[in-house]
């Protein structure tokens, strides 16, 4: 490992292998995020995409191999020190309990805050700027559990974002969502990214939306990485086929020139 490696890359995993009971379900996976970095992680069902994201929030511990986060070895950090660096955005949250839209934002604050102290000024500040920023001031007084899809997932994002991380993980943030929340969430993590610098990694499963948000993908299949690069170097008609065992045809998007697939259905 050079010794400038661990600069180069804000969150890495070195060669990590992780099984559930007998088989392995991520084999050998090397991957580092930059600072800056929006990355799309695109792959069919069960390929491991969710596994891997947990592996890298630390959440699951690797069978062999490592994940670090600014040149620490993930295992051998707390949950509370990790959660300071790392927000993960999960594709639901059901909770038990009627929380208000203030109050699940304010749970991000956990990290930082003092045991057994409560909400500080300072907190009650960051849950007041991420709300503003993320464009849900107006919903604070409203139970979580009454909103809908698109309105929930901007308050996840937002309870994430509470947490000041330098790393955003996010698993389907679209997923049951309409177009045009798909598209304000997307948008949403862009703008955040473009302005403060967040890095942000994302398992995504529309791929023309990936193609669309994201600067690079990493294409994932029965565990293993097949391509990782830009949008245009990973969603070439070959990967496609081999992967998703699907038949496409690659076009330019109309206006933003990214990659575009057209499904061709089997010949009737």
């Amino acid at each position: 490992m050079s010794e400038g490696r661990e600069d180069r890359y804000i969150l890495e995993a070195r060669e990590v292998d992780f099984s559930y009971y007998d088989g392995l379900v991520i084999k050998s996976v090397s991957l580092g995020l930059k600072k800056g970095d929006i990355v799309g992680l695109i792959g069919p069902n069960g390929s491991g995409k969710t596994t891997l994201l947990r592996l890298l929030s630390g959440f699951l511990p690797p069978k062999s191999g490592s994940v670090c986060l600014s040149g620490r070895d993930l295992g051998q950090m707390s949950r509370r020190e990790i959660a300071r660096l790392i927000a993960v955005v999960p594709q639901e949250l059901e909770m038990l309990f009627s929380f208000s839209v203030w109050e699940m934002v304010m749970m991000g604050r956990t990290p930082h805050a003092p045991r057994l102290l409560g909400a500080r000024r300072g907190d009650r500040e960051v849950v007041e700027r991420v709300m503003e920023r993320v464009g849900i001031q107006y919903l604070a007084q409203r139970p979580f559990q009454e909103l809908s899809g698109g309105e929930r997932q901007k308050v996840i994002v937002a309870m994430a974002l509470a947490q000041e991380p330098d790393i955003l993980l996010l698993d389907e943030p679209t997923v049951h969502l309409d177009i045009n929340h798909q598209v304000e969430v997307l948008e949403l993590l862009r703008r955040l990214n473009r302005e403060s610098g967040l890095t942000v990694l994302a398992t995504m499963h529309d791929l023309n939306l990936a193609a669309l948000y994201f600067d690079n993908l990493v294409l994932l299949n029965e565990g293993e990485i097949v391509s990782h690069g830009t949008p245009e170097e990973v969603l070439q008609e070959a990967n496609i086929r081999r992967v998703f065992e699907a038949s496409v045809e690659i076009q330019k998007h109309p206006t933003l020139g990214v990659p575009h697939m057209v499904i061709l259905p089997p010949p009737r």
